[in-house]
């Protein structure tokens, strides 16, 4: 399938959601409502922000279905990304009340958090949405500590695509650290 065109299943959820249908808004919520909590649970480090966050992405997507683009990317990127940006800004909501109640910390020290937060939710995304087998073979090789010859044994590859596996995976993550500014509405740096 061409990168432009969008899968089916996102285009039919997009038309559902603008019917109205429950249904619909129920099967996205048990599709995505992990990733969602993850990834602001992640940024937010607290479950009650994590948990607030979650319903007020899944109700921003009942109110206003249309704002999914399909033709311009996966649902589950624009997902991401509603969930990136709405745990970011209540991030800097919160410090930022924080640093004025306080007066602890400088508004330096507020980005810097915001930019480490905002990196490891993106690291995290990458990893749970890059192919299976790149992320076998980072898993063997981070969190096992086997070198490309081992994770080729362990997977039952080839030397060489093991390495090609493991290079691609690593391209792949270090993107989460690539951008500077937040990425835009699907995930993409700005």
């Amino acid at each position: 399938m061409p990168k432009d065109t969008p899968s089916r299943w996102d285009r039919r959820m997009q038309q559902r959601l603008a019917h109205g249908e429950a249904a619909a808004l129920g099967e996205l919520y048990d599709r995505f409502a992990s990733l969602v909590h993850g990834l602001a649970h992640r940024v937010l480090e607290d479950e009650e922000a994590a948990d607030r966050i979650t319903r007020e992405v899944f109700a921003r997507i009942w109110e206003n279905p249309e704002a999914y683009e399909p033709k311009r990317g996966p649902l589950r990127s624009f997902i991401a990304t509603l969930a990136h940006h709405q745990a970011v800004q209540l991030l800097r909501q919160t410090e930022s009340a924080a640093l004025v109640r306080t007066g602890l910390g400088t508004t330096e020290d507020l980005e810097r958090k915001v930019r480490q937060a905002s990196a490891a939710a993106r690291a995290d995304y990458i990893v749970t949405s890059m192919p299976a087998p790149l992320r076998a073979a980072l898993e063997l090789a981070y969190f096992q500590r086997r070198d490309y010859r081992q994770t080729a044994a362990d997977l039952g590859v080839t030397e060489d695509e093991a390495r090609r596996r493991l290079r691609l995976g690593l391209q792949l993550l270090s993107t989460a650290h690539d951008s500077g500014t937040p990425p835009d509405r699907y995930g993409r740096p700005a």
